[in-house]
Formats: structure tokens, C-alpha cells, sequence
């Protein structure tokens, strides 16, 4: 979701998507909707115009939801910062879990960020049993 932003970071998300850089091997690929989607991936300073718009989206993802700020600016505000058109960072509006810095990220920084959502999905996926709670069940068959 561009919520402001100059588009840089946007053809850096897109340029992670092709063949050369294959982020589909994590199984990332484009939706046309939030409600079908576990990543939200935001780019640019939160405009007021936008805020809305962006605390919409978010609340019509399903959960597990994870948010995704890519760029400078959607960390921060950028050289937006302290305007009076902005809100500066996303985390202003709405959670964050992964920022992925620069101005605009390569897109291999922007895989990166995508690496670290599922490693935070994995650990909330698996229980983490200790020794005293593993249980061994076996099956008699007569």
C-alpha cells in the first residue's frame, strides 16, 4: 500500500517479485485484496488523506497479520518529516512488525524483511514444548 510515498520503493518491491530475484520461493506473490492477504506492505510517510484508507485495509486483513514498512519514509516520515501533510511513520497508525531501511531498500533487502515475517510466523506457529510436556503415544492394534 502506498500511503504516500515518491514510488522508489515501490519498483524495488516489484523488482523483488521477478524471475532474477525469485521471492515466490518463499511463497510471496501479489493479491488484489487485503482480506486474501498476511502481509501488508506499506511504503511512504502515512498522508492524512491516507490514514483512513490504511487503518481500513489493516483491519479487513485476516489474522495472523503482519505489517511490512519499506523505505525511509514509512519508518520515519523521510525528508516528509514534521510536515503538515503527514502522520511520519506507519507505526503511527498502525502496528509494525518488520521496517526494512533505505531509501529506496534494494530488493534484496526487501526479501530480507519477507525472510524475517515467516521466521516471526514460524515461532508463533510452533508450540515450544520442554521435556516434561512430550508425551509418547502408542498404538496397540488387536
Amino acid at each position: 500500500m502506498n500511503t504516500g510515498s515518491c514510488n522508489g520503493c515501490d519498483i524495488e518491491i516489484l523488482a523483488a517479485l521477478t524471475p532474477r530475484l525469485d521471492a515466490e520461493r518463499f511463497g510471496v506473490r501479489l493479491v488484489g485484496s487485503p482480506r486474501h492477504a498476511d502481509i501488508l506492505v506499506c511504503t511512504g510517510p502515512v498522508t492524512r488523506k491516507m490514514k483512513s484508507a490504511l487503518i481500513q485495509t489493516y483491519a479487513q486483513m485476516p489474522h495472523p497479520k503482519f505489517v511490512m514498512v519499506i523505505g525511509s519514509c514509512g519508518a520515519s516520515g523521510g525528508v516528509f518529516k514534521g510536515s503538515y501533510a503527514t502522520m511520519d511513520g506507519v507505526d503511527k497508525v498502525i502496528p509494525v512488525d518488520v521496517y526494512v531501511p533505505g531509501c529506496p531498500p534494494k530488493p534484496e533487502a526487501v526479501i530480507l524483511g519477507v525472510a524475517k515475517i515467516l521466521e516471526k510466523l514460524d515461532r508463533m506457529v510452533k508450540p515450544s514444548f520442554s521435556n516434561k510436556e512430550l508425551v509418547s503415544v502408542t498404538s496397540t492394534s488387536s
